[in-house]
């Protein structure tokens, strides 16, 4: 939809998890000409089975559901890059740097650098999400025993025994969370001194969980790998099929740093209800900003920015100043989709006019 020739795309979206394909995924299909890069990874790429997304079945690992939202997002002609983006700034600032002194006006959008290229863009998205901090070894298998996300996998540890690390308050009230779904809730401090605030400590006294100081020294799993037990430091063993560790969050958050993007007190990204962040044009959805960590809201986030970005970034219809200003929409401006954009739409399955149409009006009828 650009029409600003300075620009290679409208939209630049940093990273491919859910939210930041759904992101593309809007924006595309709403006109606008988007460049999807991503490092690969992440926290959806590690499920090995899908939970809590409706029309997605259980046996759809992370990978699966992600390549399916890649092509997707492809087929409707967004540009998908595997990569790393090193750098995103004001285009306004890199021609300062390169002619500070020609007077010439600041342009609007972002210059953003990926494999040593860089790309000119009207707007970016920063789906760069967070990793998990993780305890140190002995560990169960990640999807097999050690499990990231209570809202996803307390469904999997109904009536059995369940472990909680970590020496927080986040960690022990995941704990006595998981006794609405089971009877035999441990809490794991792994030899750290208890951090929890006074209140939390009274909580914990009132609810049947088990506060274990020893650290874990032994792993054991059946024969598909799933946790058995653990063992710790007294020479104990204790049954479990799976938990959660507790350490926190490392939020992927260089680039809105460099950016100079507003962060709330936990470190998150703080954005409008439709993903809009401090500095005008970028925008950030997903894990990075606040609010569950679920691929659900992480989606209906990045739908959300879409349309933010749609209606931000449209040609038409102008307004009062700007017809003033640049007159009348003539019909050679119309439709403001790019040729690109255009030719994918008319020859894509879901077109009112495309292949699909143009078979079902070839089929015989009935007689």
């Amino acid at each position: 939809m650009h029409t600003d020739e300075t620009l290679d795309y409208d939209v630049a979206v940093v990273g491919g998890g859910p939210a930041g394909l759904t992101t593309a995924l809007y924006a595309t299909r709403l006109g606008l000409d988007t460049l999807v890069v991503n490092r690969g990874g992440g926290r959806a790429a590690m499920m090995q089975d899908t939970h809590n997304v409706i029309g997605v079945t259980e046996d759809v690992s992370g990978n699966e559901f992600l390549q399916t939202a890649i092509e997707q997002v492809k087929e409707y002609g967004a540009e998908y890059r595997q990569g790393f983006v090193e750098d995103v700034e004001p285009l306004s600032d890199a021609e300062d740097e390169q002619d500070a002194d020609d007077g010439a006006g600041t342009a609007e959008g972002f210059r953003v650098t990926t494999g040593g290229e860089t790309v000119a863009v009207a707007s970016v998205v920063l789906a760069t999400g967070f990793s998990d901090e993780r305890p140190d070894p002995p560990l169960p298998r990640t999807g097999k025993g050690l499990h990231w996300c209570l809202h996803c996998d307390a469904y999997m540890f109904v009536d059995e025994p369940v472990f909680v690390m970590g020496a927080g308050d986040s960690a022990a009230y995941v704990a006595m969370i998981m006794l609405n779904y089971t009877d035999d809730v441990d809490l794991l401090t792994r030899g750290a001194e208890p951090e929890w605030s006074d209140e939390t400590e009274e909580l914990l006294a009132n609810h049947p969980v088990d506060v274990i100081t020893e650290d874990v020294t032994g792993v054991e799993n059946d024969e598909d790998g799933w946790l058995e037990a653990m063992e710790f430091e007294d020479g104990t063993t204790r049954e479990y099929r799976g938990g959660f560790p507790m350490y926190g969050s490392d939020y992927h958050a260089e680039l809105a740093d460099a950016l100079d993007i507003e962060r709330e007190d936990d470190g998150t990204v703080a954005v409008d209800d439709h993903g809009r962040t401090s500095v005008d044009g970028v925008y950030a959805v997903g894990d990075l900003t606040p609010g569950h960590n679920q691929i659900p809201v992480a989606m209906g986030e990045g739908a959300k920015a879409g349309i933010a970005l749609h209606m931000d970034l449209r040609e038409f219809p102008r307004d009062a100043d700007e017809l003033d200003e640049q007159g009348p929409v003539s019909e050679a401006e119309v439709p403001a989709i790019s040729p690109d954009l255009l030719a994918t739409a008319i020859e894509h399955e879901g077109h009112a006019g495309g292949p699909r149409r143009e078979a079902e009006a070839e089929a015989p009828g009935d007689d």
